[in-house]
């Protein structure tokens, strides 16, 4: 299923439009686990999953300093995320 790679494309390129560091990990063939690894490992301190949600409108944002995990509804992402970057 391409929708959730289409929509995380989409998502990144509003967010590096605003002014957003984006890191957006399009690796088809890498499980979502060795994704979640390799984002731990180089630091990423905001991930965002765009997965199975996606069909009800949700993504998923991680804090790893704080293991949080909320869910965000796909329509108010970019401010949402904008507002977590801010912090």
């Amino acid at each position: 299923d391409d929708a959730p790679f289409e929509a995380a494309e989409l998502l990144g390129g509003q967010l590096e439009a605003a002014g957003v560091r984006v890191l957006y990990d399009d690796r088809r063939a890498v499980s979502p686990g060795i994704k979640f690894n390799d984002s731990e490992l180089i630091g990423v301190p905001t991930i965002v999953v765009v997965g199975k949600r996606l069909v009800e409108g949700f993504i998923e944002v991680k804090d790893r300093r704080t293991g949080e995990r909320t869910d965000i509804a796909m329509a108010d992402a970019v401010s949402a995320l904008l507002a977590v970057c801010e912090q």
